[in-house]
C-alpha cells in the first residue's frame, strides 16, 4: 500500500490550522502543523514534507521569508508551496509568486477547494507513468525522475518552473498560449489579470535560471510563449 503524502500546515490561527488538518486527514493525507515561521523551518528540516501550506502572516518570520528560505536550499527548492493569506491585494499575491510559491489561496476559502488544490499540485509534481526524456539543445527534462539539466548540470527548479520547462520542450517550438499554460501547469480553467501575471513571473524566473538558454524562451505578443529551436 502506498504511503500517504505528508502536508505541513503552517498557520498561526488554531481554528484555521485545525480545520485544514482535519479536512486533509479525512482525505487520506498525513499532517503536521506549525504556528510560526521559525517553527515551520525547523519542521521542514527535521522531516521533509511532500507539500507545504503556508500562511503569509505569521509571527517570528512571515510566510514570504519562509518561502524565500525554502527556495534557496537545494534540499527544499522543489517542495511545492501553496500560499494562504487573508490579503487579496495583487501586490501581495505577486510577491508570493516572486518568492517561488506554486499556488495561492485567499481567505476565506473552502476547505474542499484547498484539498483539491493540494491534490492537483501533488499530481503535477509526481508523474505516475514513465515518460521519455525531453531534449532540446543543452536542455534535458526527465519527467519520470523529475530531473532537469542544463549542459549536464542539474537545475534547481521549483515545481512550477519544472512544469513550465517541460511544457515548452513538449511543444517543440509551437507557441503556447497563457490560457493553455494556466490550465496545463496551474490547473485553472481560465485566466484573469493576476493569473496571467503569475505565468509571466514564473517565465521570468525560469529564464534567469537557464542563463543564455533562457533567451530561447520568447514572448509572442498577446498570445504566450515559445521555446525557440537551438542555434
Amino acid at each position: 500500500m502506498p504511503v500517504a503524502s505528508e502536508v505541513l500546515v503552517v498557520e498561526d490561527e488554531p481554528d484555521i490550522r485545525n480545520l485544514i488538518a482535519l479536512h486533509l486527514a479525512r482525505d487520506g493525507f498525513r499532517c503536521r502543523t506549525a504556528a510560526t515561521g521559525l517553527e515551520a523551518l525547523r519542521a521542514v528540516k527535521s522531516n521533509l514534507p511532500d507539500l507545504v501550506i503556508l500562511d503569509l502572516m505569521l509571527p517570528e518570520m512571515d510566510g514570504l521569508e519562509v518561502c524565500r528560505r525554502l527556495r534557496q536550499e537545494p534540499q527544499t527548492v522543489a517542495v511545492p508551496i501553496i500560499m494562504l493569506t487573508a490579503k487579496t491585494d495583487e501586490v501581495d499575491r505577486v510577491l508570493g509568486l516572486e518568492m517561488g510559491a506554486d499556488d495561492y489561496v485567499a481567505k476565506p476559502f473552502s476547505p474542499k477547494e484547498l484539498v483539491a488544490r493540494v491534490r492537483a499540485v501533488l499530481r503535477r509534481t509526481r508523474p505516475t507513468e514513465t515518460v521519455r526524456s525531453l531534449l532540446s539543445g543543452a536542455l534535458m527534462v526527465d519527467p519520470s525522475r523529475h530531473v532537469a539539466t542544463l549542459a549536464g548540470q542539474s537545475l534547481s527548479l521549483t515545481p512550477k518552473e519544472f512544469d513550465l520547462l517541460q511544457a515548452l520542450l513538449e511543444a517543440a517550438g509551437r507557441v503556447l498560449s497563457r490560457e493553455y499554460l494556466l490550465n496545463r501547469v496551474w490547473g485553472y480553467a481560465r485566466a484573469d489579470a493576476i493569473e496571467s501575471r503569475t505565468i509571466d513571473v514564473h517565465v521570468r524566473r525560469l529564464r534567469a535560471k537557464l542563463g543564455e538558454e533562457g533567451r530561447r524562451i520568447t514572448t509572442v505578443k498577446s498570445i504566450g510563449y515559445r521555446l525557440e529551436e537551438p542555434a
